[in-house]
């Protein structure tokens, strides 16, 4: 296994002055390229917190039709929840086709720190994750990591 840094990643999160309240329109949203940990073609925009820091954060993440993310781990507890698309999502080292779950617009799932798990997406896939950071991806097998120069 191999695990890198996730510094180098760039998040514009939204501007909220107000540590009281958040509203976070669409047209708020700020999307990046990145983060680096996934496929290129994914775009992230952060609503709030610091993903590469301590603490809280909450971010989406927009996949294009048939991304796959092979196996990998996160060093804590990971939420997602589907807001547009299908996210395939499976347990295990290997990507096993039959094992995954369809997990359409509406669906919500965790997945625990340190849990082998893979995924792809049909169709533009928007993902809100959120959790406690510093928010990583660690793949299984070194040359599926797409921030290693192949």
């Amino acid at each position: 296994m191999i695990r890198l840094a996730i510094a180098a990643l760039l998040f514009v999160p939204v501007d909220h002055p107000e540590k009281e309240h958040l509203v976070v329109t669409p047209s708020d949203l700020k999307w990046v390229d990145g983060p680096a940990s996934l496929p290129k073609g994914a775009q992230m925009a952060v609503l709030e917190g610091d993903p590469t820091k301590e603490g809280e954060f909450v971010m989406r993440v927009k996949l294009p039709d048939g991304m796959r993310i092979m196996p990998h781990t996160h060093p804590k507890d990971e939420r997602v929840t589907v807001l547009t698309g299908t996210l395939y999502l499976g347990m295990g080292d290997k990507i096993d086709e039959k094992t995954a779950k369809a997990m359409p617009a509406g669906s919500y799932g965790r997945t625990g720190a340190k849990m082998p798990h893979f995924g792809w997406v049909k169709g533009e896939t928007v993902l809100q994750l959120h959790g406690m950071g510093p928010w990583g991806v660690t793949y299984l097998n070194p040359a599926d990591d797409p921030r290693i120069k192949k």
